[in-house]
C-alpha cells in the first residue's frame, strides 16, 4: 500500500464507499479516494455507444470498455509508463486502429477469453494491481433508450446526446434480448448494501449515471441500502440533458426515475467559473453553470455541503478530486460509526 495516503479508519477497518457512474469526472474522484485509502468499489456504466467504445461494440461482442478503463487506471498501483501505455489512443491517420485505446482493445480481448466481462475486469484488475474493485454494471451490453420532451423516442446513447432534444426518462434494455430484464450481478449488489456511503457522479444525469440505476435491482439496492446516498452536482448544465437545471432539478430527475426521494447528501459547488473562461468549442457539451435551488434541495429531505468544489485548467470546469474526497470520507466515518452504534 503506498505510504503516501491518507489513512482514515471506522472502527478498524477502511471506510467502504461506493462510486457508481461512468464518464470523464469519475477518475478524477477515485483517485482522490484511492489517496485517502478508502476502500473503493466503482460500479460502472456499459450502455456506452461512442467513441471507440461503440466501434468494439459493434464489432465485436462486449460491452463497451471505455469508463472501465479508466476506472481500471485511476485505481491501478502499475508504474505510470505502464499505464501510459495502457492509456495509448491511436492517432487518427491510422486506418487500422484509428482512435482506439490500447486499453480498450486488451479488455475486449480478455473479455472473448473469460466467461464473461464481469471475470474479464477482475482478471484485470489482479493484473493491474487494483486498489478496489472495479464492477460492471451488468454483465450483458446495455441499450440505453430516451423518451424526450416532445413525446418522441430513441435508443443509442450517441444518438439521444446528439439528438438536440430534451431529455424527460430513460431506461435500458438487454442488447441482444431486448425483451428480458436487464439485471446486475450479486457481488455489485452486496457491495451497495454493505457500503458505508454510495456516491452517485459526477457524471451526465442521462447517460451516465441513471443507466446503471435502471438496472432494477441496482436501483432498488440503491433505495435499500442502510449506506448515506450522496449525490455530486454536475458544474455546468449539457445541452440536451440538463439545460436550465438547478442541482434540485438534479435530483428531481433522479428521484422521478426510482420513484421516490433516496437522496440523503447533495455536494455543491459556490465557486463561479469567470465569465470567458470556458473554452466551449472543446467542451461544446457545457452550456452554462448549475444554479443552486438551497430550498428544492431541503424540500426533498436532502442535507447540503456547499464548497469550492471547483478546479480549473485546461479551460474547463471540473472537479476538485481532493475536495470531494474528504467529504465524502467525512460522510463515511460518521456512517460507519451510526451503524456499529446500532449493532451494539
Amino acid at each position: 500500500m503506498a505510504t503516501n495516503r491518507i489513512v482514515r479508519v471506522v472502527k478498524g477497518r477502511r471506510p467502504r464507499v461506493v462510486v457508481i457512474g461512468g464518464g470523464t469526472g469519475l477518475p478524477v474522484v477515485l483517485k482522490s479516494l484511492r489517496r485517502m485509502d478508502a476502500n473503493i468499489t466503482a460500479i460502472v456504466t456499459v450502455a456506452d455507444d461512442g467513441g471507440s467504445s461503440g466501434v468494439i461494440r459493434d464489432y465485436i461482442n462486449v460491452v463497451p470498455p471505455g469508463d472501465i478503463r479508466n476506472v481500471l487506471a485511476s485505481l491501478s498501483d502499475l508504474p505510470k509508463v505502464d499505464l501510459d501505455v495502457f492509456q495509448y489512443r491511436f492517432k487518427t491517420n491510422d486506418d487500422f486502429f484509428s482512435g482506439h485505446a490500447i486499453g480498450n482493445l486488451i479488455i475486449a480481448a480478455l473479455n472473448e477469453m473469460s466467461p464473461n466481462i464481469f471475470d474479464a475486469v477482475q482478471e484485470l484488475s489482479e493484473m493491474m494491481r487494483v486498489d478496489g474493485h472495479v464492477y460492471p454494471a451488468s454483465n450483458t451490453k446495455l441499450t440505453l433508450h430516451a423518451e424526450f420532451t416532445d413525446g418522441t423516442k430513441l435508443a443509442g446513447e450517441h444518438e439521444i446526446t446528439h439528438s438536440g432534444k430534451h431529455v424527460k426518462r430513460v431506461w435500458v434494455t438487454d442488447s441482444d434480448e431486448p425483451e428480458k430484464e436487464p439485471k446486475s450481478v450479486i457481488s455489485v449488489i452486496a457491495s451497495i448494501m454493505q457500503a458505508d456511503v454510495v456516491v452517485l457522479g459526477p457524471g451526465s444525469l442521462f447517460t451516465s449515471i441513471l443507466p446503471n440505476l435502471m438496472i432494477s435491482d441496482i436501483g432498488e439496492a440503491v433505495k435499500k441500502t442502510s449506506a448515506e446516498i450522496v449525490y455530486i452536482c454536475n458544474i455546468m448544465t449539457q445541452i440536451g440533458e440538463t439545460e436550465g437545471f438547478t442541482d434540485a432539478d438534479h435530483v428531481r430527475v433522479l428521484n422521478r426515475h426510482l420513484g421516490g426521494n433516496f437522496i440523503d447528501t447533495v455536494l455543491v459547488n459556490t465557486r463561479k467559473v469567470p465569465d470567458g473562461y470556458m473554452d466551449h468549442k472543446k467542451y461544446d457539451e457545457y452550456v452554462n453553470q448549475v444554479e443552486t435551488d438551497f430550498g428544492g434541495l431541503r424540500a426533498m429531505g436532502c442535507k447540503v455541503i456547499q464548497d469550492d468544489f471547483l478546479s480549473l485548467h485546461d479551460k474547463g470546469a471540473f472537479h476538485d478530486g481532493e475536495k470531494v474526497a474528504k467529504e465524502i470520507i467525512n460522510l463515511s466515518l460518521q456512517s460507519g460509526n451510526r451503524k456499529n452504534e446500532v449493532r451494539r
